[in-house]
């Protein structure tokens, strides 16, 4: 695995760093694409339930793409080739866009979140900070506007007016605002924060990995549907789920008074 991106296991959880911490852990074409194959292994590996991302040190969690970088890899790859690779392809961080990951990810943000960083944060389905969170889309300011998620999903998360306000003015926002506004679900002092959010990932590993997937599916899926064909959406999973060994597991432990021992099936 590439020194830039670092993956580590933690009994069924997988910790997933942006190791480039003098880069403000901004992401060239190459960490970007061991990125993307670091959520296709975590996504085939059954033995892995839950995710968690973080940026190296304590400065920032991603400041988005390396863009000396970008901007040379464009000028010098053919057009084709570029859309192909990098639009069609995985989005930023490979988790923005066209790639589907229905296991349970954590973002630890333990500093600045900056574009297509703040867009890799959107991306996942938990969001933990520390007090020196920094959320922006700068977009705007430099003539241009978020293209990896960050409009699409923003207004989903905390409402079409603080989506609003973060998009068109490009300005940064704290934690405590962040909260506020359920952007972020917690907050931890930053010397706690990663340690915390792997301690949430093991309790989420303990539970049905398939009640994961299936409801995750479901909610996605459901954006944007008629609330009648939502149901029917809900439903149909349910029932799909209703034939697996886990929901087995999980009515007899019920019964018996006992731990769940899910293993995916």
């Amino acid at each position: 695995m590439a020194e830039d991106i670092l993956y580590e296991k933690h009994g069924a959880v997988r910790l997933i760093t942006l190791n480039r911490p003098r880069k403000m852990n901004s992401l060239d074409f190459g960490a970007n694409d061991a990125l993307v194959a670091v959520w296709r292994e975590f996504d085939a590996d059954e033995s892995a339930r839950v995710a968690v991302i973080t940026g190296a040190g304590t400065d920032a969690f991603c400041a988005g793409a390396d863009l000396k970088t970008y901007t040379m890899a464009f000028a010098n790859t053919p057009a084709p080739e570029f859309r192909c690779r990098y639009t069609n392809g995985p989005g930023f961080g490979g988790i923005t866009r066209n790639l589907d990951v229905f296991k349970p990810i954590v973002a630890a943000v333990n500093g600045f979140a900056i574009s297509g960083g703040f867009e890799l944060a959107l991306a996942c389905d938990l969001r933990f900070c520390s007090p020196n969170a920094q959320f922006a889309l700068q977009d705007a300011k430099w003539g241009f506007h978020a293209c990896d998620g960050g409009l699409i999903r923003l207004p989903k998360i905390v409402g079409l007016g603080n989506a609003m306000e973060i998009i068109l003015s490009g300005d940064r926002i704290g934690a405590d605002h962040a909260l506020r506004i359920g952007l972020v679900n917690r907050i931890h002092p930053q010397p706690e924060l990663l340690p915390r959010t792997l301690e949430y990932a093991q309790m989420l590993a303990q539970r049905s990995p398939l009640s994961h997937r299936f409801a995750k599916e479901v909610m996605k899926r459901a954006v944007g549907l008629p609330l009648d064909e939502a149901l029917r959406l809900e439903s149909r999973s349910f029932y799909d789920f209703g034939r697996t060994e886990d929901l087995a597991e999980g009515t007899t432990s019920f019964r018996e008074r006992r731990d769940a021992r899910f293993k995916g099936r």
